[in-house]
């Protein structure tokens, strides 16, 4: 069983965000059914596809983040829906949603509905502008998507070439890690309803957790009051910490620390660097010239070459592709690549694994993605769910 198995997860989420977040509480062992609207989450058609998309009952994006879910399809416009999601409430632990903020309330399942039918429930938004539960703007009730929140959020103010145009972060981060922070959002108000009994709202903005992620540029703008800006790979205190290209790629190397200096130096060749800028505060304010002796060395190496003069003593990395990522070793070790059955097909396909280790209740994805409406009987037919808990201890 998992850390989270007594857990009765209602996911009311769609698209990456609040999905995200319902998955690492899944992949821990909760319960989570996935309640879809008719049609089911609009990210279900979105590829790819491994061969048929009028075959195969979703993409890549719906597996990735609905793995080990069971799902069923609820109109709350009709009444013996909204009558059976109500029933599914009173036995729930958790209700997660990221719709606008007002949404459920339109169908009168808003918190404090909800609390009425279960007074113990902890209802989690994850929302582009919070709830104005916890802090009213002029700004909820607005569509937000990552791209928003990035902007917003100064995170892409503070990433691209320094001659470049702002530039969004590759990763849906604005999700994500919105995600992520609702999660243990999730998981505190669990233990303080264990200890008090008290249930409790739980809201997560998008724009405010990308304000939480760029802490340099917070504190920059606070401590100098000069905006900062874009600086490519590089960091704005630290030297060297950047990304060279190489014979036939790029590496990173992180070297901005004395010790890790010198050992760049003297893999170079080239001491004299070393004794002219020992200090921290030297090697900082020569980063110019100092990154273009570094460049040149590294133009001359492959990745390898260079990654293994270093590796070991010098934080260093090769940038890796893909396909790279799906030969490391590393990867395979700590099973971070797991296979799960695509419907409609005769394949499996690979998605990544839960980075969080735990040595009892390891979690782990339980499977694909659910198809839609697939748990109905399973969830609905009989008039109380058995969770992974309350089986074992029948068994």
């Amino acid at each position: 069983m998992g850390a989270l198995s007594n857990l009765r997860v209602l996911d009311l989420t769609q698209v990456l965000a609040g999905p995200y977040c319902t998955m690492l509480l899944a992949d821990m062992g909760a319960d989570v059914v996935k309640i879809e609207r008719p049609g089911g989450d609009l990210i279900r058609s979105n590829p790819p596809f491994v061969d048929d998309p009028g075959e195969e009952a979703y993409g890549g994006y719906f597996q990735s983040v609905n793995r080990g879910k069971r799902s069923i399809e609820l109109d709350f416009n009709d009444d013996e829906d909204r009558a059976d999601f109500l029933s599914l409430v009173e036995e729930a632990d958790i209700v997660v949603e990221n719709y606008r903020a007002g949404t459920m309330e339109k169908y009168d399942l808003g918190y404090e509905t909800l609390t009425e039918y279960n007074p113990q429930l902890i209802y989690s938004s994850i929302r582009g502008f919070g709830d104005p539960r916890t802090g009213e703007t002029d700004r909820q009730g607005q569509p937000s998507f990552d791209l928003i929140a990035q902007a917003l959020g100064g995170v892409m103010e503070i990433t691209g070439q320094e001659d470049g145009p702002p530039t969004k972060v590759g990763p849906g981060i604005g999700d994500l890690f919105t995600a992520t922070l609702n999660c243990i959002g999730i998981l505190a108000a669990v233990n303080h309803r264990e200890q008090t009994g008290e249930g409790q709202y739980v809201d997560t903005g998008m724009y405010d957790s990308m304000l939480s992620l760029t802490e340099r540029a917070i504190y920059q703008q606070s401590y100098t009051g000069e905006a900062p800006s874009r600086r490519g790979n590089s960091h704005p205190t630290l030297f060297p910490y950047d990304a060279f290209e190489t014979a036939d790629g790029h590496a990173v190397i992180a070297a901005f620390g004395t010790n890790h200096w010198n050992e760049v130096c003297d893999t170079m060749g080239r001491e004299d660097l070393a004794e002219t800028y020992s200090t921290a505060a030297e090697r900082l304010e020569n980063r110019v010239s100092l990154r273009e002796e570094i460049a040149d060395w590294a133009s001359g190496l492959t990745n390898d070459e260079l990654v293994g003069a270093l590796e070991g003593r010098v934080p260093v990395a090769p940038v890796q592709t893909t396909e790279e990522i799906f030969e490391d070793p590393h990867v395979e070790t700590r099973e971070m690549l797991v296979p799960v059955e695509q419907p409609g097909t005769d394949e499996e396909v690979e998605i990544a694994g839960s980075p969080i280790k735990m040595t009892e209740t390891p979690p782990q994805p339980r499977g694909r993605a659910p198809l839609l409406d697939e748990h109905r009987e399973e969830v609905l037919g009989s008039d109380e769910t058995t969770t992974d808990a309350e089986q074992a201890a029948d068994d």
